[in-house]
């Protein structure tokens, strides 16, 4: 297979490249001096499981200079996501689909929207991943998957070879029943414990340990599956006990990227995670009482990252 890799920061550069050890053919859409390292020495990616350097087919800053490929894995962040939606176009054949990475629940129906739904898929994954220098990528481990599926649930071709791809490459790889699913319940896993964390400043393990943020953790975790349940997305009744006790098991020095990007006045996902179940919520009439607070507490820090306000 042919595969774009459009945002090749953490995960979407450690997934192409485990793809690209099994034979399948891999170009990047990057930027700046990572797309010149990149072209120069290839894309390196040092991991748990193996280290890995990538000379992909084609490195460029436009996706024209590619062409259409089989698949798309759409690494950018949650907020770029309608900025380079339109980019996407010259990688799109009559049969390729995109594969989202983001943290979220809206990224599928507004790459159909923009894109046409032929072209749109479900998609998750889990991984520590991130940039160290241009060029060069990490994997320190934490719990490694890609999860996709059809969004009408289909068992379709095109995602049962890209499944078969990733498991030849020995990656941690599913294909829900239900993509829509998989996708609330890793939201509801990420969105209560980031916005928690941004407002206190203090890792999971002390969260979850002081009974008033393990509170506000849970009743976020309630809201959301409300939200779910508003949309006749089917959650299993008892979700919220379980991504709790997930919670629970994660190294307790551990940090969400929407706290880290906040605390380092970066701009966030706080509008695609945090304030999308707040948008929602309003639009279903469904009361967020938690993530409204959340939103309105972190909104000037994130105005702020995006130069909207100073002070």
């Amino acid at each position: 297979m042919h595969i774009a890799i459009f945002g090749a920061g953490g995960v979407g550069a450690y997934f192409g490249a485990r793809l690209a050890e099994v034979g399948n053919e891999i170009s990047v859409v990057a930027r700046g001096a990572h797309l010149d390292a990149i072209r120069a020495n290839g894309l390196r990616v040092d991991s748990v499981f193996g280290d890995m350097l990538v000379r992909p087919k084609v490195a460029s800053a436009s996706a024209a200079d590619i062409g259409p490929v089989d698949v798309v894995l759409l690494g950018v962040k949650t907020w770029q996501v309608a900025e380079v939606a339109t980019a996407l176009r010259p990688l799109l054949g009559p049969d390729t689909f995109i594969v989202p990475l983001q943290n979220g629940v809206e990224t599928p129906d507004q790459l159909a929207a923009a894109l046409g739904p032929e072209h749109a898929v479900g998609g998750l994954c889990g991984g520590f991943c991130f940039i160290v220098a241009p060029g060069h990528i990490k994997h320190i481990g934490g719990i490694t998957f890609i999860k996709f599926g059809e969004l009408d649930g289909e068992k379709s071709e095109r995602v049962e070879r890209l499944r078969a791809e990733f498991a030849a490459a020995k990656v941690d790889v599913e294909v829900p029943d239900d993509i829509r699913v998989a996708l609330w319940e890793k939201f509801m896993l990420v969105v209560p414990f980031g916005g928690v964390g941004a407002v206190s400043r203090a890792p999971i393990g002390v969260i979850l340990k002081t009974r008033q943020t393990r509170g506000l953790i849970e009743s976020g975790m309630r809201e959301i599956a409300a939200v779910a349940l508003a949309q006749d997305v089917k959650l299993s009744a008892d979700v919220v006990e379980r991504t709790l006790a997930l919670l629970d098991r994660t190294t307790p020095t551990g940090t969400s990227s929407l706290q880290r990007d906040i605390g380092a006045g970066k701009r966030s996902e706080l509008d695609a995670w945090t304030g999308a179940v707040v948008r929602l919520g309003t639009m279903l009439g469904v009361p967020t009482p938690t993530h409204s607070f959340l939103y309105a507490a972190l909104l000037p820090l994130e105005r702020r990252a995006r130069g909207e306000i100073e002070f």
